[in-house]
């Protein structure tokens, strides 16, 4: 059941945890802030996703984003600032930004060599060519939700 409960919640993140059914971004909050039919909470949800600002607005907690910037924001923030080197680290399966993401993320040190083995096992869900930071992050806690030693760093 927690794997259920997990799965819905990691993959409902991006809107699940905002006010807004749109999610947030310049759509909810500046363009049509005062959403209240469908069709605008379509419009916003577009402009939302294809202005890109979602990302920024989750890890600097504005745009409407502020719930989304929880205990997991830290480790957005950084493989948004880390990738070229998370990627060449996560094909390895080990290497100094992997370590780093494994601490900021706040996984244990019994607990890291499997964070290093899904990281690596899940390396083209994580980073294919069209991967962004966000992307990426969503892939690494789908993963992580699948493995049981990983699930409680999930929140």
């Amino acid at each position: 059941m927690k794997k259920i409960i997990a799965s819905i919640v990691l993959a409902s993140a991006s809107t699940a945890a905002l006010a807004n059914p749109a999610g947030c971004g310049l759509g909810s909050t500046v363009i049509f802030p005062d959403a209240n039919e469908w069709h605008e909470y379509v419009l916003a949800a577009t402009t939302n996703g294809t202005s890109g600002n979602q990302t920024f607005g989750m890890t600097s907690g504005t745009l409407g984003c502020e719930a989304a910037n929880g205990p997991l924001s830290s480790a957005l923030m950084f493989m948004d600032e880390n990738m070229d080197q998370l990627a060449a680290d996560a094909a390895i399966g080990q290497g100094e930004t992997l370590a780093a993401l494994a601490e900021v993320m706040g996984v244990e040190p019994q607990d890291t060599p499997t964070f290093n083995r899904v990281i690596q096992s899940n390396f083209d869900a994580l980073f294919s060519t069209e991967a962004t930071s966000a992307s990426a992050f969503e892939a690494m806690t789908a993963a992580m939700a699948q493995d049981k030693d990983l699930q409680k760093y999930l929140g």
